[in-house]
């Protein structure tokens, strides 16, 4: 570190994150990532590498004196054609684990895409800084949540005193893999994402790999799921092998069996819960694929429909409700020789009531207020003292 002009400025390194997998070191600073890059070289999808780049559930984790910090970031904004701008990503920081501020940064590259032309055009942009002032003295646990849905580059981190890493919290590593909703599509902000709810409500560290548009039972995932340290791990499987309409009956369950037996190489013990998707009407008899409909794009709106026939069904097309059933039957198959292998319908965090009461947006992803019900529900089901996820002496 060095002093300039009363400031005290950091290098950013991988021992001030938690939750990213990966850090690629750029030009200016460095860029977390939550897929190794092994992992990233066998998978050349534009989505799985806008999505893993996005840092939902990493944060910089340090102990200092500091009362004011300043971050220097590039985020990577995303733009629509037709479509109002969308709101900056938010930058939440926490101070001996409790709320104490957000920001965000302006400017930074853009990616305009236009959904009806399948294309992306990129266009680089400088870097900005988000501060936080009037922070007590005396040491003090801080953390700078970044935000789930923006690729952020960081650049340096200034504070007007030392900084070190944060100690190690004694707390449990939970690591979680989903599709866009576990990734935090339509949340308010990094640490409202449900499973940041879910693991401050359980007392666990946080390594999330929601994966937007991405949870598709892909070898590489199973592997980074297998070689990643943890003490309890969750897989909710269903709503993007539906979306995506990329695989049968025929291929769904032994894909299921693969990923599960490639974690357990790693960890055959660890409590291990397979969660089945949520409710969503429109694929609960109907295949996929979906579409997004444009037709309220220019008011900030558009929703997705299902464009599969139910009556494919008979031919091995998936919709959730197969889904849940092969799930439920696989898990109770396999946990008569592994009991830590546990079982929870989606519906049990979002269902019919909420649905009628909190009906999904674009007909596809939660909202906000859905968010953190889902994750109060998972942190009652998961951690309580009857969950898979209980903390049991020995």
């Amino acid at each position: 570190m060095h002093t300039e002009n009363g400031w005290i400025t950091t290098p950013v390194t991988a021992g001030l994150l938690r939750g990213a997998l990966d850090v690629e070191h750029t030009e200016d600073g460095v860029l977390p990532h939550r897929l190794p890059a092994r992992a990233r070289a066998q998978c050349a999808d534009a989505q799985l590498a806008m999505a893993e780049s996005q840092p939902s559930g990493v944060r910089l984790a340090f102990r200092t004196r500091a009362t004011a910090v300043e971050l220097d970031t590039r985020p990577t904004k995303r733009s629509y054609v037709g479509a109002p701008a969308r709101p900056d990503g938010v930058y939440e920081l926490l101070v001996d684990g409790r709320p104490a501020g957000r920001g965000s940064v302006p400017g930074g590259n853009t990616v305009t895409v236009d959904m009806v032309a399948g294309t992306a055009e990129h266009r680089s942009g400088p870097p900005g800084t988000v501060r936080f002032g009037g922070l007590a003295e005396g040491d003090k646990d801080v953390e700078i949540w970044l935000p789930h849905n923006e690729t952020t580059e960081l650049i340096a981190l200034r504070t007007d005193a030392p900084v070190e890493p944060a100690r190690d919290p004694g707390r449990r590593v939970w690591l979680h893999h989903g599709s866009s909703i576990s990734h935090g599509s339509d949340a308010a902000s990094p640490t409202t994402i449900w499973p940041a709810l879910a693991a401050s409500l359980g007392g666990v560290e946080l390594i999330n790999l929601g994966l937007s548009g991405s949870a598709l039972l892909d070898p590489f995932t199973a592997r980074v799921l297998r070689d990643t340290p943890a003490d309890l791990i969750s897989v909710k499987i269903g709503i993007n092998l539906v979306n995506a309409d990329l695989m049968r009956l025929r291929a769904f369950g032994p894909a299921v069996h693969g990923f599960l037996d490639t974690i357990r190489e790693g960890h055959p013990t660890t409590p291990l819960l397979v969660v089945s998707p949520l409710l969503c009407p429109m694929h609960e008899d109907t295949p996929g694929p979906c579409a997004p409909d444009f037709s309220e794009i220019a008011e900030g709106r558009f929703t997705f429909r299902a464009l599969g026939d139910p009556a494919e069904r008979a031919s091995g097309k998936l919709t959730l409700r197969i889904i849940r059933g092969e799930l439920a039957r696989i898990v109770e198959q396999r946990a008569a020789d592994d009991p830590h292998l546990h079982y929870l319908d989606g519906r049990e965090l979002y269902g019919e009531t909420d649905s009628a009461e909190l009906p999904l947006p674009d007909a596809l992803h939660p909202d906000a207020a859905t968010h953190r019900r889902i994750g109060e529900r998972f942190a009652g089901l998961a951690f309580d003292a009857d969950g898979p996820f209980a903390h049991r002496a020995g």
